[in-house]
């Protein structure tokens, strides 16, 4: 299967490489990974993503309770690796209704957390990190301190944890209540797993 390709930081199309350029080129943001989308929220589309992964690619594990794994997005090729990738969730928000949540892992510079946190530019901004952390979370019996993004429509944190940026974005902006609590992560690329993931519909947060 052929998957559409867009702009990590947009929704513009990218051009493919040719004779005269190795890499995809965006027309507002020039050369960038081609953001992947069309991973189906299973087995098979989770492996998709596991392909090639130079990032981590974190779930939330215990999940939080009723929610459900609801799509991949990657950015990146054959000849770079995935160096962005997106896992969405849905489930229950905390202060009542449905909630979705985004869990981004890049390289710098990407800009695919920036987008689904609705910045402009790639990375979380100046002003990033400027006073005390507002959450946590957990992952090989270490904590990594996230402090909250400036943005509107959503609640969005972000933090550095394994060398690559981690964002967390949550919509509406009361699904984060979700990080009163430390959240325990894995990545799924470290060997020995065996978890028995549960997958929902696709999460109408992911690009088509």
């Amino acid at each position: 299967m052929k998957l559409a390709l867009s702009c990590p930081r947009c929704e513009f199309a990218v051009t493919e490489p040719s004779v005269w350029s190795s890499a995809y080129h965006c027309a507002q943001h020039g050369e960038v990974y081609p953001l992947r989308c069309a991973f189906t929220p299973s087995r098979d589309g989770l492996d998709g993503v596991l392909r090639g992964a130079e990032v981590p690619v974190w779930v939330p594990w215990p999940l939080p309770q009723g929610w459900l794994l609801t799509g991949f997005a990657a950015a990146g090729d054959e000849r770079s690796g995935t160096r962005g990738c997106s896992v969405a969730l849905s489930g229950p928000n905390p202060v009542g209704g449905p909630a979705d949540m985004m869990l981004i892992s890049e390289e710098p510079g990407v800009g695919l957390g920036a987008r689904f946190a609705g910045l402009d530019g790639p990375d979380p901004g100046a002003q990033f990190a400027a006073g005390p952390p507002v959450g946590l979370v957990q992952y090989a019996n270490h904590e990594f301190p996230l402090w909250q993004v400036d943005t509107e429509g959503r609640a969005a944190f972000a933090g550095e944890v394994s060398g690559s940026w981690l964002w967390l974005v949550l919509w509406p902006e009361t699904a984060g209540m979700l990080m009163v609590e430390p959240l325990p992560l894995r990545d799924l690329r470290d060997p020995g797993q065996d978890l028995v993931l549960p997958f929902g519909a696709p999460s109408p947060q992911l690009p088509d």
